[in-house]
């Protein structure tokens, strides 16, 4: 017959861990589109307050630079490309679309600038504290339509080899 009072599945789950290369990683941190105005899903600022997941991770600090760099390269480029896509619109019957082309490759260049300044960023911090910072594109909440969200997950740390 079992023995009721004793817990198995702590013990095995326990055993389980230390025989894996990785431990368990926490889920990434979405931080989204804060501003008034979106191109083709890119936002033109970003939500400056610091989550509760990365408390004790990486200080309020540097964080807050980090997203101040970030808005600031979206803060210049979005309204450029606003103004294209406004002029686009407006002749986009006479040219069949074509005249949509010029701010498809200006978002295309804004994310490209956002991906190197955060691949900066991680080489310089945030790989030494164990997080990796990325542009993401993702299924809106209320509807169907894609945004560009910042998705900061965790680097899993491989345990020290000891010698037995």
């Amino acid at each position: 017959m079992a023995d009721f009072d004793a817990i198995y599945e702590e013990d095995q789950l326990e055993e389980h861990y230390e025989d894996q290369t990785v431990a368990p990683v926490a889920e990434p941190i979405i931080i989204r589109g804060a501003g008034n105005m979106t191109v083709f899903g890119l936002s033109n600022r970003f939500n400056p307050e610091f989550p509760s997941g990365l408390v004790s991770r990486v200080a309020r600090e540097e964080f807050k630079a980090t997203i101040v760099r970030i808005n600031g390269i979206s803060k210049k480029t979005l309204p450029v490309n606003v103004k294209w896509l406004f002029c686009g619109c407006i002749c986009c019957c006479c040219t069949l679309g074509c005249s949509l082309w010029p701010v498809i490759c200006l978002s295309k260049r804004t994310q490209i600038t956002l991906d190197k300044l955060l691949e900066w960023e991680n080489s310089h911090l945030y790989h030494k504290l164990g997080l990796h910072w990325r542009l993401h594109k993702q299924q809106c909440d209320s509807n169907s339509m894609m945004e560009y969200v910042i998705l900061i997950e965790f680097i899993p740390k491989t345990p020290i080899d000891r010698p037995d």
